[in-house]
């Protein structure tokens, strides 16, 4: 038995005094990095007090001692008596608001406002109106259900069925403020070998997804067990009727098989030419 698989698992604490969520994305991205190793993964946010901090070390301090390994500690605080107590727990502690801001301050030249929660506010107006109309017409265009304003669509994903496009359309909506809509190919359109007539004069906005035919039959036989819809022949007949058609078209895709949503949203941000809308 390898070295490697005799290493025990590991507690891994996202902690915050806000949502967590700008932490738990940034330590579970590094602990990934460690594709060996078996990581027990706790989130805990709203960490505004020291009696709370001094509960939460008392229980790294179990955790410690049940894994028989020090447990790791992501977390960003901005109180200073806060981070000191953590820093006190049995634990491999680090507190990214610390790391960063600190040289931060030093090269500026000035003190940050160590405000909690500054990340995720919403006193931007204009931030906050443009995710939620991003959203309103994201959730209104999917699927091709309405045909109206698409020209204020700032991207237009089109595809087979189940090929990724509405998750990544409400991904753009909401982290980047982007009306994203989609519109899905479906074998009437692969018989005329041309787009609908609602995308023809919106080539422009159109990107495309495609995907491997055998995993689009598991996702589509999970919806619908045993259908012609799900089945493999369909499958490879609409994953290759539809490449062709966007070969024919001029209109760029990708394929969405092995990619998160996140790596779907960030390629078509970047290969489309997508500016950001909100932050």
């Amino acid at each position: 038995m390898s070295t490697m698989a005799k290493l025990p698992r590991r507690s891994a604490f996202f902690l915050s005094d806000r949502t967590g969520i700008t932490i738990e994305m940034l330590g579970h991205s590094l602990l990934r990095q460690f594709e060996n190793l078996t990581f027990t993964e706790i989130v805990l946010p709203y960490l505004d007090t020291t009696e709370k901090a001094k509960a939460i070390v008392a229980q790294i301090n179990e955790y410690a001692a049940l894994d028989g390994v020090r447990p790791l500690v992501f977390s960003t605080f901005v109180n200073a008596e806060i981070r000191s107590l953590l820093d006190s727990a049995n634990a491999l502690h680090m507190d990214c608001f610390n790391i960063f801001i600190n040289p931060l301050e030093t090269e500026l030249g000035v003190r940050s406002s160590h405000t909690v929660g500054r990340s995720h506010r919403v006193d931007d107006r204009m931030d906050y109106g443009q995710r939620i109309e991003a959203i309103r017409y994201t959730l209104e265009h999917d699927d091709g259900v309405s045909h109206r304003n698409w020209q204020q669509a700032g991207i237009i994903l089109i595809g087979v069925s189940r090929s990724g496009k509405t998750p990544t359309c409400l991904y753009l909506a909401l982290q980047y403020g982007i009306c994203a809509a989609n519109y899905p190919l479906v074998p009437e359109d692969f018989r005329y070998r041309r787009l609908p007539v609602e995308l023809q004069n919106l080539r422009e906005k159109l990107f495309g997804f495609t995907a491997d035919p055998v995993r689009l039959h598991q996702i589509r036989n999970e919806r619908k067990p045993g259908s012609e819809y799900a089945s493999l022949k369909n499958c490879e007949y609409e994953v290759r009727e539809a490449e062709a058609l966007m070969r024919q078209e001029g209109i760029p895709y990708l394929d969405a098989t092995s990619k998160s949503i996140e790596e779907l949203a960030t390629a078509v941000l970047h290969e489309a030419k997508l500016e950001r809308k909100i932050y």
